[in-house]
């Protein structure tokens, strides 16, 4: 639980917006997802606020497509 609980703060961002949908995801599909998904994920949180937000809002593409897929994961919730 550790591994959640650090995950839970790294989804604490500058942008409220983005500190609803990812803590959202987290609470309801995180744990579903695969090793490969969840290292996509981590990546994700690596990248900065805006550019986060961007590719959550549909503003700008995923650089690959696991990036792409897990991105309308986090969309639907």
């Amino acid at each position: 639980m550790k591994e959640l609980e650090r995950l839970r703060w790294r989804c604490r961002r500058g942008l409220l917006e983005l500190d609803l949908v990812l803590g959202r995801f987290v609470e309801q599909d995180y744990v579903e997802l695969d090793e490969m998904q969840k290292g996509t994920f981590n990546v994700l949180l690596d990248m900065p606020d805006t550019v986060l937000w961007d590719m959550i809002a549909g503003r700008q593409q995923a650089m690959e497509g696991e990036q792409q897929a897990l991105l309308e994961k986090i969309r639907a919730v």
